[in-house]
């Protein structure tokens, strides 16, 4: 569960905010501050995680509040302007929001922090199934097949999951975590190779095809499952 809270002196873009963060489970709102001293107030008396930092405030706005912070908590700069841009680069806030901020964009920015504060725990991806945003570890993931514009997941349970995704997105999400695309439809946990061919592997009792434009990449996985002694 990450802390976090709101500075901003607009109650709309406020109540936006606080919106968006009700939708994602590990995220909890510990407050809302209208001012950058309310916020002092908040970062002196309970552990804040992330702070949602609006930038154009009253008395003392949201660079120079952050600057003036020995200990910084995450931060994501929420405002109107595009001009403060290269002050939040050398803040190294974590990401830079612009008002009116939808939640496509928020859970994005979002969700690379939870990926990122995860800190050796089992790593998982968010994605969307039927209509709830749902974390799933990656060690419970046998493969992912693409099927038109949806994603089969399927679990080393047997389960499956349908997910609205780009199997091209999941790729790149999902390099150098032991995932290896090896057909245009299909990438595969190589932790859960269990047998092979030269034109497939065997993943959770599935034969999966290997696409000849993936040749490389299976070449490198069955090398990889052959030194490692897998099999």
């Amino acid at each position: 569960m990450i802390n976090c809270i709101i500075v901003d002196d607009e109650p709309l873009a406020a109540s936006l905010l606080e919106h968006h963060i009700s939708k994602i489970s590990d995220l909890k709102l510990a407050g809302k501050a209208h001012n950058a001293m309310q916020a002092y107030k908040m970062l002196q008396n309970q552990v804040v995680d992330l702070m949602f930092l609006d930038i154009q405030m009253p008395h003392l706005n949201g660079i120079d509040f952050l600057k003036s912070l020995p200990q910084k908590p995450k931060t994501i700069f929420t405002t109107a302007y595009r001009d403060f841009a290269i002050e939040g680069f050398e803040l190294e806030v974590a990401d830079y929001l612009l008002k009116p901020i939808t939640f496509e964009r928020f859970f994005k920015s979002v969700e690379r922090i939870l990926r990122n504060t995860s800190d050796g725990k089992k790593d998982f991806i968010i994605v969307k199934i039927e209509g709830m945003h749902q974390k799933i570890f990656l060690s419970e993931i046998g493969y992912f097949e693409s099927q038109g514009n949806d994603i089969k997941i399927v679990l080393i349970t047997g389960e499956s999951l349908i997910s609205k995704n780009k199997i091209a997105d999941l790729e790149k999400m999902l390099s150098g975590k032991g995932f290896v695309r090896i057909h245009r439809s299909f990438i595969i946990n190589s932790v859960f190779v269990t047998a092979f061919s030269n034109n497939e592997a065997v993943v959770c009792n599935h034969h999966i095809p290997a696409g000849r434009s993936y040749r490389q990449e299976f070449d490198a996985l069955i090398f990889t499952v052959s030194r490692n002694k897998l099999l």
